[in-house]
């Protein structure tokens, strides 16, 4: 493909759609690319105008990859098919939308990227260049279904506007501030020097509510704050002062709670098991660990929370049951881990919408001080405990892509 800059066809921009010094945000899987586009304003503060995905990337028949695309308000621009075989033609495929619909002052200011894995280097988002990009690589075995995705969409970029700035930010980059005990498994030190730590994850997601907790929840921003990630991944983050604590995922994104299709902590004695007794070999069980787990595994029907919570079925009760316990251990953990607690806070996609997990959650943590306000849970809060309680709990909306869009700004600004 012939290297093009991102910039519109400024003879079919419709003013009503034009955009000043625009910011993509990417966040490349393995057969989708989503993405965003911010507008920033005079002050450098930025706004969503369009979001969207390339879906079905490599992919045939009734799967064949099309792009989808919505405006700020959630009004449908854009849902047609494409020809998309890698990533790089989904990406020419958002940089045609985006030439043919967006106006402003000469095209994308530049690009941000979600990078699963920054390792023990980045602690910080950081620009893209030759050196990063390599790091970038030499981390994949530490996160091999996630990272090449995300490196195959910068490089995708790279194919089509080499001269674009690109910004990586990192969910792993959030948790570098934890002790070095935070961090540490009992294995001999070589291995601690080769990388294999806790890094934990939604890194970008526990940030942005912590940018929000000052406004949102001013009496508890400054506090000890347990934040849980609930969704299709799910985790959770012990935080004090805005600094990460502990959290629940490790080394991958395996450890920890249960969730959709992975099973959470899970004694390292079964993957022996696995190995020497059921004669499964590398590559199965980690699909078994990563894909037939979790929710899905458990109750056998799905691993969405809302086919579960409406299944009569006694082992998509389980999978519930199963959810909440671990939640409730994780959370007796974490208080520990802060030497107290002044604010629980949901966030995710079970986390924000799901208030029958919510109100179980808390309920089975009243020994904690935590009062539910059925009234307010039920319609979503932000605050879900009682005025009384001496732990308070919230519901706050997470957006990562947002956070990825300021530190991307932050860094073209030079700030």
């Amino acid at each position: 493909m012939p290297a093009v800059s991102l910039r519109p066809k400024s003879a079919s921009l419709p003013a009503e759609i034009a955009m000043r010094e625009p910011i993509l945000v990417i966040n490349a899987g393995s057969s989708s690319c989503k993405f965003s586009i911010y507008e920033t304003a005079a002050d450098r503060s930025l706004s969503a105008s369009a979001h969207g995905q390339v879906e079905g990337i490599g992919e045939g028949g009734d799967k064949a990859a099309r792009i989808e695309v919505a405006d700020g308000g959630g009004q449908k621009l854009t849902d047609r098919p494409i020809d998309a075989t890698d990533h790089a033609s989904a990406m020419a495929a958002i940089h045609d939308w985006f030439g043919e619909h967006i106006g402003g002052e000469g095209g994308f200011s530049g690009v941000g990227h979600r990078v699963v894995h920054g390792g023990t280097v980045y602690a910080q988002p950081v620009l893209i260049d030759a050196a990063v990009l390599a790091a970038l690589d030499e981390l994949v075995p530490l996160a091999p279904l996630h990272q090449p995705h995300n490196v195959a969409g910068i490089r995708a970029v790279r194919a089509i506007a080499p001269e674009m700035p690109q910004v990586a930010c990192f969910d792993t980059a959030f948790h570098r501030m934890e002790q070095a005990l935070a961090q540490e498994f009992a294995l001999p030190r070589a291995f601690t020097v080769q990388g294999v730590r806790r890094y934990g994850f939604h890194g970008l997601s526990y940030e942005y509510i912590v940018s929000v907790l000052p406004r949102v929840a001013p009496e508890c921003a400054g506090g000890k704050v347990i934040v849980a990630h609930l969704g299709n991944g799910a985790s959770m983050c012990a935080i004090e002062a805005g600094r990460s604590v502990a959290t629940t995922m490790s080394f991958t994104p395996l450890d920890g709670l249960p969730m959709g299709t992975r099973t959470g902590s899970l004694d390292p004695g079964v993957i022996l098991y696995l190995l020497q007794h059921e004669g499964m070999n590398a590559a199965q069980i980690e699909q078994l660990l990563y894909g037939r787990s979790g929710l899905l595994g458990v109750s056998g029907l799905s691993s969405d929370m809302r086919t579960l919570l409406a299944s009569a079925l006694p082992a998509a009760k389980e999978a519930v049951d199963l959810f909440v316990y671990r939640i409730g251990r994780e959370l007796g953990s974490l208080a520990a881990a802060l030497h107290g607690l002044d604010a629980v806070v949901f966030t995710g996609g079970i986390g924000e919408n799901a208030a029958e997990i919510r109100a179980r959650v808390c309920n089975d943590a009243q020994w904690l001080g935590i009062t539910l306000d059925d009234r307010a849970n039920a319609s979503g809060g932000p605050r879900i405990s009682g005025r009384a309680a001496r732990v308070s709990a919230w519901v706050i909306p997470t957006d990562e892509n947002l956070m990825i869009a300021r530190h991307t700004r932050r860094l073209l600004d030079g700030r």
